[in-house]
């Protein structure tokens, strides 16, 4: 009798040694990667924003010098996020060609510059800050997005235009770009309903003999709809990105590009990207809750394996588990 009670106890020990170990590894295991993957995250959304040096206003140091300050105290840039940039507004292109600005909207998102093309300083910085973040974007303009650069001064000509358009281009030299980079001018109702629209202050300033104005770049829907504002002249190539993959709509960038807007939300007040505060807090609760059931799975596996003789000879001996 003996003999069978101890070949009837092998004989459990062999079947459920591997599902209880199993069973305890594997809560522990799953749990463990929880946790791991929950504290990825937190650090991810923890990590130092990723844009670099920009203005919540225009910088002081962006607006012409020795303008009365009379002149320059209302030139701003009023951000109108969400507002719809007027896409009837008649202007002509590069060639001379009358276009609306709904020719140029409605399949991607849209970087909009204005400037003036014989502005002496300003602008010419703008435009460079430009091109070069377009230089360091993997997106191409034309493929995945296009830039509109409009002129606020109704005495320019596209000839004017056309030769600014063949300077940039060159430097970007990116096969394509000449379909998706617009260089329009205008007269002044259709400039100011622009400028209006966007909220995009200007004055001319008799003393200098120019326009005084401030510095930005602007993100907008396939749709026309205002996104984004990038003030001064440097535009942070992963903030104008997440610009562009955000107006988009998810419809251009890559899956690490969605996981950031995820942790990153645009900050209008700065003009960036920050962290999503009530992501880090749901991803700090769940770690803790992921680490407990971790915690938990260990202590109970480790009862059960304390107690293992016990339950076994309560099975042999006929009783009940």
């Amino acid at each position: 009798m003996s003999r069978q009670k101890a070949e009837g106890r092998k004989k459990i020990n062999r079947s459920l040694e591997p599902s209880v170990s199993f069973c305890g590894l594997g809560a522990a295991y799953c749990s463990l990667s929880c946790a791991f993957c929950l504290l990825l995250l937190t650090a991810f959304c923890l990590l130092p924003s990723v844009s670099s040096a920009q203005y919540g206003r225009p910088p002081e140091s962006a607006l012409p010098q020795g303008g009365k300050p009379e002149v320059l105290k209302d030139i701003t840039i009023e951000q109108r996020l969400g507002e719809q940039i007027p896409l009837d507004a008649t202007f002509r292109d590069e060639t001379g060609r009358a276009v609306k600005l709904g020719d140029l909207f409605g399949k991607k998102p849209v970087i909009v510059s204005l400037v003036y093309y014989e502005c002496p300083m300003l602008c010419n910085q703008v435009l460079n800050a430009l091109v070069g973040t377009m230089e360091a974007l993997k997106f191409t303009a034309g493929k995945e997005y296009d830039v509109v650069t409009i002129s606020f001064d109704p005495r320019e000509t596209p000839e004017l235009a056309a030769r600014k358009k063949e300077t940039y281009l060159k430097r970007y030299g990116r096969d394509g770009a000449e379909s998706g980079w617009h260089f329009l001018t205008g007269d002044k109702a259709e400039i100011d309903r622009l400028t209006n629209a966007v909220g995009f202050g200007y004055a001319w300033d008799t003393n200098s003999n120019q326009f005084a104005h401030a510095s930005a770049i602007m993100v907008a829907t396939p749709e026309g709809k205002l996104s984004h504002y990038f003030y001064g002249i440097e535009y942070a190539p992963k903030e104008v990105r997440l610009g562009l993959v955000e107006a988009s709509a998810g419809k251009i960038g890559s899956p690490i590009d969605k996981l950031i807007l995820y942790c990153y939300h645009y900050n209008p007040a700065t003009g960036k990207f920050a962290p999503v505060m009530a992501v880090m807090r749901a991803a700090g609760v769940a770690t803790v809750v992921g680490l407990a059931v971790l915690i938990f799975a260990l202590v109970r596996r480790g009862r059960r394996n304390g107690s293992g003789g016990r339950w076994e000879e309560s099975v042999i001996g006929g009783g009940t588990a």
